[in-house]
């Protein structure tokens, strides 16, 4: 990107996340970037957005494609179901990409890195909602030995969940109750919008199958808690973080929205903290 120009951003995804993002493009990142399109699968949820932003409709557009021609960097922020298809098209474009919906890439790890490559592009995964993912990069080099996700969630934040429906009755629950209990690539598959923190930690240490996940219905949870325990020969490393949840959107914790402000603003800043 030539010096001084700003980076034109396009956001697939008008929710909590996307409308978040762009907010913070619009208000604070004026700078060094420009929200260059709106675009989502609801055309008014993107018309009522922009005209929030800006009193109008100027951002939306009308499809996939069109949002991508017009941007340097598309941020995926819609659903697991059609992150791949984003991405692809958008690497297939030499567009760079960030990923909200990382648990729609798992079954395309390969394709995603190939397509990267052949195409000179970048893609970014932010943390999302846990911390510790500098730490269990460093560890991965030595070798790790054991990594162990335990996520507590309200029974609510499982609502509309097809695994769920089918084995549990959360209605009423009184205690803690174990929802699943297995690979982080088989958490993934059943809790596409619930789990892509396992993503991040499958992404970023020994993969999605040797990362274990627990997942816990709990009544008396009010924030969506994720503990991490990792064992490495470089260090034992264990965190925990309790998410407030995202005003406009249960399912989602506010600092997986903020993880994404964070990864933007790394890649507009010429200095880069952290691992």
């Amino acid at each position: 990107m030539a010096k001084n120009k700003k980076l034109k951003i396009g956001i697939v995804g008008c929710g909590a996340i996307g409308s978040s993002l762009a907010k913070e493009i619009v208000a604070d990142l004026g700078k060094a970037a420009v929200l260059a399109a709106l675009y989502d699968i609801r055309p008014e949820k993107a018309q009522l957005l922009s005209r929030k932003l800006v009193k109008d409709a100027r951002f939306c557009v009308g499809s996939l494609e069109t949002l991508i021609r017009k941007s340097d960097l598309v941020i995926e922020a819609s659903c697991a179901k059609a992150a791949w298809e984003i991405a692809r098209k958008s690497l297939l474009s030499r567009r760079k990409v960030m990923v909200m919906s990382v648990g729609g890439m798992v079954g395309y790890l390969e394709q995603l890195f190939i397509l990267a490559a052949q195409n000179n592009a970048q893609i970014y995964f932010p943390s999302g909602a846990i911390a510790g993912i500098d730490g269990l990069k460093a560890a991965n080099i030595a070798g790790i030995k054991s990594i162990v996700l335990t996520t507590r969630k309200h029974p609510k934040a499982f609502r509309g969940v097809e695994y769920v429906a089918k084995r549990f009755k959360l209605d009423g629950l009184k205690k803690d109750k174990l929802l699943f209990s297995g690979s982080a690539a088989l958490a993934v598959k059943y809790f596409p919008q619930n789990i892509n923190v396992a993503a991040v930690l499958g992404l970023a240490g020994i993969g999605m199958r040797k990362t274990k996940v627990r997942i816990i219905a709990s009544p008396r949870a009010a924030k969506n808690i994720h503990e991490i325990l990792i064992e490495s020969s470089a260090a034992k490393i264990f965190t925990r973080t309790e998410n407030i949840l995202h005003p406009q959107n249960p399912k989602t914790s506010y600092l997986a929205v903020l993880s994404a402000i964070a990864t933007l603003k790394q890649i507009l800043q010429p200095v880069k903290i952290g691992t």
